[in-house]
């Protein structure tokens, strides 16, 4: 489905209280497929694809973190949700925190998933400019092909071979501007610790055991009686590709 306004093409199952279901960067909604089934059974599950992902326009104005949120917030009054639950996996972590900061209102709870409060290291955004001058030069096909590996455990990538192909395949489909849109939204995110160590919102934070491109202890920077901190055992970045099981089981428990 699309929506008019915003542009935004999302995915739809179930009834009941909204969950936003929101990707990591060169995804789309596509990344929740596996979990979708069993989270609507009790809920109103939507995921969209980004403005710049997937079938998503819209990569030509969004180029920071807090107009991807801005987008969102549009999306939700289109749809006429007044609260939702958000779930933000990697890119889609940081702008569930620039939403949770700038339209709290809006939400009932929110959930880091292999994501990060914290800023890019200046190491970080290096790689953020090679990235973009690799889409440039090489074309997004290759990108992908080097990157997606890296998302999955390494004890992952040979049982999980179809798995990663089924995730390249989504990230083929992202437009290159939209990638590098991304990349810069990425790199020039602010610190965001203190939402998360400050929000009185029911808050799960979940990271993988093996998370090669973001590990533990950058995903737990807060705690508190509203704050459930979960590890996922054995999988890196792509929970919902590598134990999607466990991810749905972590997700239903913080719910209730």
């Amino acid at each position: 489905m699309k929506t008019t306004n915003s542009n935004i093409v999302y995915k739809e199952e179930g009834q009941g209280e909204t969950l936003l279901l929101i990707h990591g960067f060169c995804g789309s909604s596509e990344y929740w497929s596996k979990v979708m089934p069993k989270l609507s059974e009790s809920f109103r599950v939507i995921a969209i694809d980004l403005p710049g992902h997937g079938e998503s326009e819209g990569y030509d104005s969004v180029q920071e973190i807090d107009q991807y949120a801005s987008v969102i917030k549009d999306f939700l009054e289109e749809l006429g949700i007044e609260k939702a639950t958000m779930f933000g996996h990697s890119l889609g972590g940081y702008i569930t925190l620039a939403f949770a900061e700038r339209y709290s209102e809006y939400l009932n709870g929110f959930s880091l998933i292999h994501s990060t409060g914290f800023p890019d290291s200046a190491e970080a955004k290096e790689g953020r400019i090679t990235s973009a001058e690799k889409i440039e030069q090489d074309g997004i096909d290759s990108f992908i092909d080097g990157l997606v590996p890296k998302l999955f455990a390494p004890d992952n990538v040979e049982t999980y071979k179809q798995s990663i192909e089924d995730v390249k395949k989504v990230g083929y489909g992202t437009p290159a501007q939209g990638a590098k849109n991304a990349l810069n939204a990425m790199k020039e995110r602010k610190d965001r610790t203190e939402v998360l160590a400050n929000t009185k919102l029911p808050v799960l934070l979940i990271a993988g055991e093996n998370d090669q491109l973001i590990p533990t202890d950058k995903t737990f920077t807060a705690s508190g009686k509203n704050i459930k901190q979960v590890v996922i055992k054995g999988t890196g970045h792509m929970s919902m590709y590598e134990a999607p099981e466990e991810l749905c089981n972590a997700i239903l428990t913080y719910l209730k």
